[in-house]
């Protein structure tokens, strides 16, 4: 569905130095991937190249095998939404005029959103368990309660493919586990693609079915997640000492880190 190639890519103000360096990656309907990485390491870059917000210095980026550069904006957002971590908006609207605004790539040429459209925006709302904020203003939301809209306001485009940012920064544990519950429910019967940027290593484990590990804007390993989420490379990654097992329940990689003993220092009174 989505393929990255040899992808380069560096910011003007920080040139020569790259952002991202010969990252080739590919994204498959039905799977859910995980992308995870220090701070710094390209990840959110790496989304944006995906979607065409920024453009590769070199590779290439495809959908259903055809260049990225050759669809139009509506073209792309027809075809891949982006979730990322919500702020305040600058005009007051509610949440579901918030989540309409994700089917302007369907809108006629007036611009008004059709009955159909206010079916699907409530349909996305209540998929990400956000129906009841459906009249409340969107900048009254909590943090947690704006990424789910955010989730919605995505689906409501209708994409094949979600690239989401951070999904469940701020969010407690139920609402974590219950928004990573509907990607991968969507990735397996609508037969969409993800791809996730998440801190959340162990969520990422019990429900990704790849995971890409980037550092210093270079792929360090891809694979399915039990090859992957291995103390040797997470510790390398991260440059922390870290233990993998496995969960108990569900057999999947379940990471714990090892905390090194501070070293006291006595200082001498001169005695």
């Amino acid at each position: 569905m989505l393929q990255l190639r040899d992808i380069h890519f560096s910011y003007p103000s920080r040139r020569p130095r790259e952002t991202i360096s010969g990252v080739s990656l590919e994204i498959h309907a039905g799977e859910m991937v995980a992308l995870l990485g220090p701070n710094g390491s390209g990840k959110s870059t790496l989304l944006s190249l995906a979607i065409g917000a920024l453009k590769p210095d070199r590779g290439e980026v495809l959908f259903d095998n055809q260049p990225l550069a050759g669809f139009s904006r509506r073209e792309v957002a027809q075809r891949m939404a982006m979730v990322a971590l919500q702020g305040d908006i600058r005009f007051p609207m509610t949440a579901l005029e918030y989540v309409l605004t994700g089917r302007f790539a369907y809108t006629n040429a007036f611009g008004f959103d059709s009955p159909r459209d206010v079916e699907i925006a409530m349909q996305s709302l209540s998929d990400t368990d956000a129906a009841q904020f459906a009249n409340r203003r969107f900048n009254q939301l909590s943090s947690g309660e704006r990424q789910r809209v955010a989730l919605a306001r995505a689906l409501a485009q209708q994409p094949r493919l979600l690239l989401l940012d951070e999904p469940t920064a701020n969010a407690d544990i139920a609402h974590q586990l219950s928004l990573l519950d509907l990607v991968q429910e969507l990735t397996r019967e609508r037969s969409l693609g993800a791809l996730i940027v998440t801190h959340e290593i162990n969520l990422a484990a019990e429900f990704a079915d790849r995971v890409a590990l980037i550092k210093d804007g270079r792929l360090a390993a891809c694979g399915v997640t039990r090859d992957v989420i291995t103390a040797e490379l997470l510790s390398g990654l991260f440059e922390t000492p870290l233990f993998v097992d496995r969960h108990p329940q569900s057999g999947a990689p379940r990471v714990f880190w090892m905390r090194e003993p501070r070293k006291m220092v006595i200082k001498s009174n001169g005695n």
